[in-house]
C-alpha cells in the first residue's frame, strides 16, 4: 500500500523534456496574450479582468501537467516555470529593445492638459478610471493634470500642473506686499 502510494506521488506519468516543455510553451503563449491585451491588464483589473486572469491559470493547469498529477510532475512544472521566468527577466535586462517590444512603450493619455481620447480608447482605460487613478495620487480633478503617462507594467504616472509665470510672480509679489504691511503695522 505505501508503495503504490510513493509510486504515485512521485513517478512521473510523462517524460521529463514534456514536463519541461509544457509550462515554457504556456509561459510564453501567456508572456504573447498579455502583452497583446495591453498595459491596462496589468494594473488597472476591473473585475471582468480579474475574473479572466485567475480562470486562465485554472485553464492552462492542464496544459502544463499533462496527464500527470505527481507531486515531482508539479515541482518539475513549477521549476521550469521559476527557471525560464528568471532567464527571460536576466536576458532582458540586457537588451533594452528587445524588453521594449515584449513590455511595450509607455503611452501618454494626458499631454499639456488636454486629455488623449484617442489613447484612453487604445488603453481600453475610460475618463472615470483614469480620474480614479489620478484620486490615488493626490489629484482632486483631471484639470489638475499637466500629463499622465502609463507605463509598460501598468502604472500610470500623473505630473502636476505648475502655474503660469505670471502667476507665480504675482503671488510672490502679493507675499512681498503681506510682509511689508505686516511690518509697516508693526
Amino acid at each position: 500500500m505505501e508503495t503504490k502510494v510513493l509510486h504515485d506521488m512521485f513517478w512521473l506519468g510523462v517524460p521529463v523534456l514534456e514536463k519541461m516543455l509544457r509550462p515554457i510553451v504556456v509561459y510564453l503563449f501567456l508572456i504573447l496574450s498579455l502583452r497583446l491585451a495591453g498595459k491596462r491588464e496589468l494594473a488597472q483589473l476591473n473585475p471582468f479582468d480579474l475574473v479572466v486572469l485567475l480562470t486562465i491559470s485554472n485553464t492552462v493547469q492542464n496544459a502544463i501537467i499533462g496527464e500527470d498529477n505527481s507531486v515531482t510532475g508539479g515541482l518539475i512544472g513549477a521549476a521550469t516555470l521559476l527557471v525560464v521566468n528568471h532567464v527571460v527577466v536576466r536576458y532582458l535586462y540586457g537588451h533594452e529593445r528587445l524588453e521594449q517590444l515584449v513590455e511595450g512603450a509607455p503611452d501618454t493619455l494626458i499631454e499639456a492638459g488636454e486629455i488623449k481620447m484617442d489613447r484612453l480608447k487604445e488603453e481600453l482605460i475610460t475618463e472615470g478610471e483614469l480620474l480614479s487613478a489620478a484620486h490615488k495620487q493626490g489629484f482632486a480633478t483631471l484639470s489638475e493634470v499637466d500629463n499622465a503617462v502609463i507605463e509598460p507594467g501598468g502604472t500610470i504616472v500623473f505630473l502636476a500642473k505648475k502655474p503660469p509665470t505670471d502667476e507665480q510672480r504675482h503671488d510672490k509679489v502679493m507675499a512681498k506686499l503681506e510682509l511689508l504691511a505686516a511690518e509697516l503695522a508693526a
